[in-house]
């Protein structure tokens, strides 16, 4: 096939600027354009015409042999590639890239002799091919140790290909074994002036800076490898090895010291309490915040356990978490997340089932209860760490770079015993298998902030389902939505968010703090009482909360017979007593319930009716008769979609 073109404004125009360096920019230009593959056109310059012509007999009857031959390199069948390489050369033996390609397999066996006059070959076909002229250098410089020689061929190169970055970095690397650090990082640098998301240069600059002492500036680059990365490559492991080691070095500096005690006067000056920090290899977690309010002590407790590696940056999140908490209540919005025997007992009726072939594999009772108390305590770790502790990370990453070695080699460990507690072969025997789902999709989130903030992934390891990922992914995007433009206390809307989805609800209560602090401390509980018994002057989102799935869970529900029956009986004992003790038991109700009642629990008290329980929907309809009878201006403030059911219990009454 031959095309012809006049050189004329025309050309410039449909083939950019090809004018204005004359008839071999314009010869470059077209060459360029029209190769295919290792298939190049033959360019010439008559008069006022250029023509090219293309060989297309050759690409039609060579093309899929150089595509499979192509195919089985990749795939490491040198033997195969090579006989069918061989045919093309005898066939077409002007081709530079038959010979680069054959050099290159030579080169991975081993032949590095026969390598080189294969690659000899090629450049005297074509001296300019960038591909041959760099594999040469390798070879000159990984396996002859001759760097200059080595370096006679990347310049060239570099001569024809300014843009190839690769070689940039190949000569960077060469002159870097001859610790030339400051000419090495100049051809480093150029390299990412060219294409910034090469990771070798990165890995490579990691490494200038360790030999410079710049330890920071170390792994900032080895991280940016790790996330360059589209494979776990040499320079991914490799990567991920420098950025562990180089973070080493960087905690024994003890940067973090003179940044954590200020974070920590910061928190007791805008907190008002102080602060203690312990050592503590007991404890179940590898670090914990202990409210002042919640242990009745007069300071906050930060434990941690010292044989965590960077343990500076447990003491800093659990210091963060302290952070949020002090935000949420200058606002009056923080929560308290508990969970009491009701809520154990709900779990322990959930378990019994897959428990049952527990028993039946010899397991005794004591070591059943034991890892039912183990199970029950870790999730709901889970359900409410997991959330805020994606918060609290971001917080440290972005506000106090300098520790994030700190972190990286923090949350690497913690993420690994994650991995390792789900797929433990005795916790996979002992653990129901949609329990041990939903606490991987909790360690799946941590993991995927984990990437996204350092590169090193693991999510394979998980062997985690196609659902458990999805899942995983929804969660994760949630909190970056709410990440942007986060207020305080939002971080609690995730937790109940995503034990509503997983089903965990049942397991633990979100209550204000407020009102939290209020109910279990008797004198003010009784006082609220009778100033305030629907709690209308209190900021309460967690009632809100509850009250809407409530009213959700409701809307198709006709009228409740069961609740209808509930009021009678409530009726009937509440019939000639006093206003003012039937207005006391409906508002300590009503106080319980701020949290909202759950219509599957059957074990709920009140202090008013000692050695009475009732199920869920029984206290909702004794809440609701007691405010139509002592404080029915209030009742509407309910919220309990029952007028029908009260309707249908006065009339039977």
């Amino acid at each position: 096939m031959r095309i012809n073109h006049k050189i004329d404004d025309f050309l410039n125009t449909i083939f950019t600027n090809i004018m204005g360096g004359g008839n071999l920019q314009i010869i470059n230009t077209l060459e360029k354009y029209y190769t295919y593959g290792p298939y190049k056109p033959k360019v010439t310059i008559e008069n006022e015409w250029v023509s090219i012509e293309i060989d297309t007999p050759t690409i039609l009857t060579q093309e899929a042999d150089f595509r499979q031959t192509v195919a089985l390199c990749e795939k490491g069948k040198y033997t195969e590639a090579k006989t069918i390489l061989s045919r093309l050369i005898e066939k077409n033996p002007s081709n530079s890239e038959y010979y680069r390609i054959m050099g290159q397999i030579l080169s991975d066996e081993g032949a590095q002799d026969n390598a080189i006059n294969c690659l000899i070959d090629s450049l005297r076909w074509d001296s300019k091919n960038g591909w041959a002229l760099t594999m040469m250098g390798n070879i000159f410089s990984r396996f002859k140790n001759d760097i200059p020689t080595a370096m006679k061929y990347y310049n060239q190169a570099l001569i024809a290909n300014p843009s190839d970055y690769i070689t940039f970095t190949n000569i960077g690397v060469n002159l870097l074994q001859q610790r030339q650090l400051q000419d090495a990082k100049r051809y480093f640098i150029e390299s990412l002036k060219i294409n910034g998301e090469f990771p070798n240069t990165h890995h490579a600059l990691g490494m200038v800076a360790e030999m410079e002492n710049e330890l920071q500036k170390s792994f900032e680059y080895n991280i940016a490898a790790i996330k360059l990365s589209k494979t776990k490559d040499a320079i991914y492991l490799n990567s991920v090895n420098n950025a562990v080691k180089i973070s080493e070095q960087i905690v024994q500096t003890g940067v973090a010291k003179g940044i954590l005690n200020e974070y920590r006067k910061k928190l007791i000056a805008e907190g008002g309490t102080e602060i203690e920090i312990v050592e503590d290899e007991k404890i179940p977690t590898a670090a914990r915040m202990e409210f002042a309010e919640n242990y009745k002590r007069q300071h906050h407790v930060v434990r941690y356990k010292p044989s965590y590696p960077a343990a500076e940056h447990l003491v800093m999140h659990e210091m963060v978490h302290l952070d949020f908490v002090i935000e949420a209540r200058n606002k009056n919005l923080n929560q308290v997340f508990f969970s009491n025997s009701t809520h154990k007992s709900a779990f322990e009726k959930e378990m019994e089932p897959s428990f049952k072939r527990i028993r039946k594999k010899g397991h005794s009772e004591e070591a059943i209860t034991d890892f039912l108390k183990i199970l029950f305590s870790a999730l709901n770790h889970q359900i409410y760490n997991t959330p805020i502790d994606l918060f609290i990370e971001d917080f440290l990453y972005s506000n106090y770079p300098v520790l994030r070695p700190y972190q990286f080699l923090s949350l690497l460990r913690i993420n690994q015993d994650g991995l390792k507690a789900v797929t433990d072969e005795k916790v996979i025997e002992l653990t129901p298998k949609h329990l041990l789902s939903k606490v991987k999709v909790y360690n799946l989130i941590n993991i995927t902030q984990f990437t996204e903030l350092f590169g090193v992934d693991f999510i394979s390891d998980y062997k985690a389902s196609p659902a458990e990922l999805k899942q995983a992914r929804e969660f994760y995007d949630e909190y970056k939505e709410y990440k942007e433009d986060r207020e305080p206390g939002e971080e609690y809307e995730l937790v109940i968010n995503w034990a509503e989805d997983l089903k965990l609800t049942g397991f633990f209560e979100l209550e204000g703090e407020t009102q939290y602090r209020n109910r279990t401390n008797m004198d003010t509980f009784y006082k609220n009482l009778e100033e305030d018994p629907m709690g209308l002057d209190e900021i309460n989102p967690a009632k809100e909360r509850a009250m809407e799935r409530f009213r959700k869970a409701q809307q198709n529900i006709g009228i409740n017979m069961a609740v209808a029956e509930y009021m009678v009986e409530a009726l009937r004992f509440f019939d000639e007593k006093p206003k003012e003790r039937i207005k006391r038991i409906a508002a300590e109700i009503a106080m319980q319930g701020s949290q909202g009642f759950n219509p599957e629990i059957r074990n709920y008290s009140v202090i008013a009716i000692p050695g009475k329980l009732f199920s869920g929907y029984q206290i909702m309809a004794w809440c609701y008769v007691g405010f139509a009878l002592a404080i029915p201006e209030l009742l509407s403030q309910l919220e309990l979609p029952y007028d029908e059911e009260y309707k249908y219990a006065l009339a039977m009454i």
